[in-house]
Parts: structure tokens; sequence; C-alpha cells
């Protein structure tokens, strides 16, 4: 039987963190339940899925689709496409099924990408490694989940693709319909046309446009930030999401002024954090951040205090406090009216 690999190259970096890595799993749910049901994709598909953020994973080998059960995204700093690909390159060599005398090979992989943002790493020979090896012989159709990746770096391995301009649940839930009715047709194809051309549904209706590099000639700028915190109560770790905001000053109209905006606060594991972290760290001035969430591990009122080691964490009613980072003890103090840079995130 010659296979259809299908591989899933997935963004779970810091600023996928809530509802976009839950529109997410609810899509890779979606799409294995819908493909199950369809003879030609039982028969032919295979099933692989790779995450990456500041390292990368193999979070399911290539698996035979009735046998394919979707795993649990983490969540880990810095956007690392350049190990992504090095990882999904990896698993090509060892998993694909090449065409020999005695037998034909598995057809043509097909890749679909997903990001947010742009690569923190240094990505330059992972992509040359792609183009000069494996570009040929696969196809990978990148998808952009909202408009804030740099298009003209995703153009340097890739001619497809897409945009997904709105990230809500709605325009999520037609997208992944997408994807699975791209994979069915594909399916039926090498099946009954014996040829392993991409065969992508129509658009129609979804909120999904193919991109033409040469329209978008800038980069784009850091569109979130995101901090790493540790409660004090339960010594969980959690993440802050703020989004960048820009809006005309007053009475300068032709003038904008910038910062970020909470979106919230949500606890993670700390050990696949960790596992799945560059270890990369920048700095952001405190008085660029508009919003202090609650603790989303116990509540506490105060889910941004700054400790002296650079730690951050949450602050209850309690007068005296003590950092579950380096464990110090004290109470609390002002930024002053300047604020004070704290470490943050890649994204």
């Amino acid at each position: 039987m010659r296979r259809l690999p299908i591989y899933f190259l997935v963004d779970v970096s810091e600023s996928m963190v809530g509802t976009p890595i839950e529109q997410v799993q609810e899509g890779m749910r979606t799409i294995i339940q819908n493909l199950r049901v369809d003879p030609y994709a039982l028969e032919t598909v295979f099933v692989s899925i790779i995450a990456f953020a500041g390292k990368a994973k193999v979070l399911s080998p290539l698996t035979e689709l009735y046998k394919f059960y979707p795993p649990t995204f983490p969540i880990g700093g810095g956007t690392s496409l350049g190990a992504g690909l090095e990882a999904l390159m990896n698993d090509l060599d060892t998993s694909i099924q090449k065409t020999t005398l005695e037998q034909k090979g598995d057809w043509k992989p097909i890749i679909f990408l997903f990001t947010d943002g742009n690569p923190t790493d240094n990505y330059q020979a992972a992509f040359r490694r792609w183009n000069e090896k494996y570009r040929k012989h696969c196809s990978l159709i990148a998808v952009s989940l909202g408009d804030n990746v740099n298009v003209l770096t995703l153009a340097q391995i890739t001619n497809d693709i897409l945009l997904l301009k709105e990230t809500d649940a709605e325009s999520f839930s037609k997208f992944f319909k997408w994807v699975t009715a791209s994979i069915k047709t594909t399916s039926m194809s090498v099946s009954e046309q014996n040829t392993d051309e991409v065969k992508l549904a129509p658009t129609t209706g979804i909120n999904l446009e193919k991109v033409n590099p040469n329209e978008h000639k800038g980069t784009v700028d850091e569109n979130f930030v995101v901090l790493h915190g540790r409660c004090q109560t339960t010594k969980n770790d959690y993440l802050v999401k703020y989004a960048k905001r820009t809006e005309p000053l007053p009475g300068l109209e032709m003038f904008n002024a910038m910062d970020f905006k909470l979106v919230g606060a949500y606890p993670i594991d700390k050990e696949s954090y960790a596992a799945l972290s560059a270890g990369t760290r920048t700095k952001i001035n405190t008085m660029e951040l508009v919003g202090v969430p609650t603790c989303p591990c116990c509540g506490n009122q105060h889910g941004v205090v700054v400790c002296e080691c650079g730690g951050i964490f949450c602050v209850g009613e309690q007068s005296h406090n003590e950092c579950p980072w380096c464990g110090m003890k004290g109470e609390l103090g002002s930024g002053g009216p300047e604020g004070m840079d704290i470490t943050r995130g890649l994204g």
C-alpha cells in the first residue's frame, strides 16, 4: 500500500497561548474524526504532528489514520522555525518509504505549517537544507494564523502561503474543515488518478486567502509580549500575554502611540514549557504594558509582581511575600514613575 504522509508542523510558541492553541487542539481532533469516515483517507493517510517553539519535538510519529489520536499541545518559549524544519526533515529521512526496484514508495508528503509569528532563531541553514533536498519532493502549505507573520520569510521555503485573517472560533472551525476537505480530495486523487498532486479545497466562504509575497515588502514588528510567571501559592507556572495596540495620539491624530494591552493569563506545565523553550530572553519596560491579570493558578489579585531576582510571580492581600523563584522574602515596593525593565519571552 502506498501511503499519503500528512505532517502538521505547529507553532506552539508563547504567543499561541490561550485561545489560539485551544482552537488548534480542537481543530486537530475535528480533522481526524472527519477523515476517519472517509474511505479513501482511511486507506492511504498517515499523520504526524511536530511542534516547535524555542525547540522542536515530534509529538506524534507518522501513524496510520485509524490508529492516530491527536496529542495535547504544549507551549514553549521562542519561535524556532529553523528547529521545527530540521525536526521535520530528520523525520522525513527516517519515516518516508522511498521507491525501490521492488516497490513504489510513499506519495509526496504534504506538510501543513501553522504559525502566528516570525522566527526567533537562526533559520537560514535549515532553509537551505530544505530548498536543496526536500522542497521538490514535498508539498509545504504555510498558513499564517492572523496577519503577524512576515510573509517574505515563509516565501523562502514555499510558494503556497495562506493567510487566515480572522482567528475567532468560527473562522478556525471553517479553516480546519478546509484542511480536512483538502486532505480528502488529495487522498481520493492518489487512489483513483494515481497522481500525487495536492488538491486544495476551494476557500469560498472562509477568511482564508492565498498571499502574494511580492505585495509584502516590509517586515512585521513585534506583536506580542509574553511574561513567564510563577504562582506564589501553588508554585505552578503561568504565562501572561499582551497584544500590540496602536492608537492615534489625542490632538495629534497623524501620530500613533504604541503599547501592549493585556489579553489574559494562562497556566502552563513548567516541564513541557522548559523542554520546548530556547532559554533566550529580552526586556521590556512595564510602562509599555497595559493591564495586570489575576493569577490563573490561585486567583491572587496581582499576577505580575517582579522580584529583585527578575522572577515574575503573584501576590494577594498578604503584606509579606516570598518569591517562588529565589525564595527572597519581603514587602512590595514601587517601580517608580519611569517603570522598570522586566524579562519577557521571545513570543
